[in-house]
């Protein structure tokens, strides 16, 4: 089922000679992560901010889970939805726990399931309770407030998040950090998110589905690999680095290519790389053993499972060179 769907929607701020969006219609499946990916002033903002009536549309109608998101009041309408921004917007004079229990607090909940909530979401986002729930947000580094940002965003539980450049206020190592989290999360809750950002690569790296916009209009709608090797236009491959082979191996995994496991290779264990890696990081661990293969390990049960060749991996990156967009 679409949990997000917009039906030909337009924006345009009063004064603008031209839409901050225009006549945009696409669907985000349920419990997938699209990202939103453009360069300042190309609407991706402005689109996200309609979801949770932030702005309203000029035209066009959006639904969330089915529900025509005009005929909620708004208030209630946000309540479902959790919202992460860049500024994070911790209020500075309540505690982490306060600041997480902020809509459950409105909604009623009894204190017991708040504690237990709070408590819950700090293991979630990996800070401990007992050390961080009576601290102010002073006393957080800018990842700490972060991950607070995002427990807060899931307290009531809602089934769509809504992030705006969350980690767009970090350095490039808790960014990074941020982002494994983020997968991590996003691999035990299952969450719809609808996720803007003007980085590629943490676009490519987050997205099960990718929007490229430019000038208020969608320009492709699909997978990371697809946009990269077959993108829709010259401005989408200048925008993503189409042309760069590395970046195209980082989209592939290991697990769709393993092959079966050759004792003399089996041999090499300690050059094994896990199935989840990317074809990129089988490259460089074969470039640094000078093997012609190597074994894959299953990093759950520690067992070897097969092997990734040269060969392979040329044979990739032969079928997934860019084709020149029309």
């Amino acid at each position: 089922m679409d949990a997000i769907v917009f039906e030909r929607v337009t924006k345009t701020f009063p004064g603008a000679t031209a839409p901050a969006v225009d006549d945009v219609s696409l669907s985000v499946p349920g419990g997938t992560t699209a990202v939103i990916l453009g360069t300042s002033g190309s609407g991706k903002t402005t689109l996200l901010k309609m979801v949770n009536r932030l702005y309203e549309p000029t035209r066009g109608r959006i639904f969330v889970e089915g529900i025509d998101v005009s005929s909620l009041p708004a208030v209630e309408l946000r309540r479902r939805i959790g919202y992460v921004i860049q500024q994070i917007g911790l209020f500075p004079h309540w505690t982490v726990a306060q600041n997480i229990a902020t809509v459950p607090r409105v909604l009623g909940w009894p204190k017991v399931q708040i504690e237990r909530r709070v408590d819950e979401l700090l293991d979630l986002v990996g800070l401990p309770p007992a050390e961080y729930r009576r601290r102010r947000p002073n006393e957080l580094s800018g990842g700490q407030q972060q991950r607070v940002g995002i427990a807060r965003a899931l307290a009531a539980d809602p089934d769509i998040l809504l992030m705006d450049e969350p980690f767009g206020a970090v350095d490039a190592i808790t960014r990074s950090r941020l982002q494994e989290e983020f997968l991590a999360l996003q691999g035990r809750t299952r969450k719809t998110v609808l996720f803007v950002t003007h980085d590629v690569e943490e676009a490519l790296r987050l997205a099960d589905r990718l929007i490229v916009m430019d000038g208020g209009r969608v320009m492709q709608h699909d997978t990371g690999f697809e946009v990269i090797a077959r993108p829709a236009s010259a401005f989408v491959a200048e925008l993503t680095g189409s042309k760069d082979l590395m970046r195209l191996l980082q989209l592939m995994s290991v697990r769709w290519f393993v092959q079966p496991l050759q004792p003399s290779i089996a041999a090499n264990d300690g050059q094994a790389v896990g199935v989840d890696a990317s074809l990129r990081d089988a490259l460089n661990g074969l470039m640094r053993s000078g093997l012609d293969a190597i074994p894959v390990r299953d990093p759950d049960s520690g067992l070897l499972v097969g092997q990734i060749g040269m060969e392979t991996i040329r044979a990739q990156l032969r079928r997934a060179t860019p084709k020149a967009p029309d």
